[in-house]
């Protein structure tokens, strides 16, 4: 009995000194500065400066156009000509050799700079986001764990929920099936809602989460910022898309890669993209000319072409939503 009077006084008297503190600082919500703006990163892979009708290319676009219409167009932008090390360049602002990705995570080795281990001396942009307000969530692709982490047992310092987003909702590696992908939320594997014959496509369910996401984050953290990194399977490998995407495009490279290459060439002239004196540069003698190719071979390379272009607007279409 002793016992608990001198627990139920203890009580008491640390409610009183509560109260009655003027010690304690107030505890105060981390935002940033007024006026922080949201953030959208959309990185398309394996797309081509000549595809988008954007940049004068065959493939409509029309969010990418609006977007460029509204905002700006480079025409200088130097990425690795590889997906990891591009990706980790892109999410650290820093060199990809100095983050550990000389090459893509398949072909990592135990050398200095090629060993797909981020130091964590080079924050990612979306750690120092985090760290200043924002919230932020990954979708899609995510091709910067080392191979050897990629199971469900982790470890899970260089998945996206170790690397600065707070939410991820996508795919670990360089590809997955468009119609049978293996996702993770966060870092639990979980099953596709729906199958393909009910209308499922990877680009579409995680532009679904994503919008669930940005809406569930605005209605209850209005006056918090976020970042959203937005990084399709699209146009990586394999080429998964609807048939009523692809069917817009039949016919439409039947003459081949060669012609189509000055078709964009000369639009980008006239877009005022590259200059009106530019030079368009010799085929590598490594691609072989469209004339080359054998006949019954053609409408097979003409349909890829068709399948390519029809993956690329249907990702623009999903990034419009």
């Amino acid at each position: 009995e002793d016992g608990i009077r001198d627990w139920q006084y203890c009580l008491v008297g640390s409610e009183m000194c509560i109260r009655d503190s003027t010690s304690a600082p107030p505890i105060v919500p981390l935002r940033p500065p007024a006026g922080a703006p949201n953030v959208v990163i959309v990185l398309i892979d394996d797309m081509g400066f000549g595809c988008t009708s954007t940049f004068g290319g065959p493939v409509e676009m029309p969010t990418f156009d609006r977007l460029a219409d509204n905002g700006l167009r480079y025409n200088r932008f130097h990425t690795t000509a590889l997906c990891a090390p591009t990706r980790q360049a892109l999410l650290t602002g820093r060199n990809h050799h100095s983050v550990g990705m000389g090459s893509i995570t398949e072909t990592a080795t135990s050398a200095p700079g090629n060993n797909s281990l981020r130091p964590n001396t080079k924050a990612p942009l979306a750690m120092t986001l985090k760290l200043n307000g924002y919230s932020t969530a990954q979708f899609g692709k995510c091709h910067e764990v080392p191979v050897w982490e990629t199971s469900p047992m982790g470890p899970f310092r260089q998945w996206p929920t170790g690397s600065g987003f707070e939410h991820f909702y996508g795919f670990i590696g360089g590809e997955t099936n468009q119609y049978y992908p293996a996702i993770y939320r966060d870092t639990v594997p979980v099953e596709p809602e729906r199958t393909p014959e009910e209308g499922y496509h990877f680009t579409e369910d995680m532009t679904d989460h994503a919008i669930e996401w940005v809406r569930q984050q605005k209605a209850l953290m209005p006056d918090k910022p976020f970042f959203v990194y937005w990084a399709p399977g699209a146009t990586h490998a394999p080429h998964h898309v609807p048939e009523e995407w692809s069917a817009k495009y039949k016919g439409r490279f039947d003459d081949g890669w060669d012609a189509q290459r000055e078709r964009t060439f000369a639009r980008q002239k006239e877009l005022g993209i590259i200059p009106g004196d530019a030079e368009l540069t010799p085929r590598p003698d490594e691609i072989p000319a469209w004339d080359d190719m054998p006949d019954d071979l053609k409408p097979v390379l003409s349909r890829q072409m068709e399948v390519y272009a029809g993956f690329l607007e249907h990702t623009d279409h999903h990034l419009g939503r």
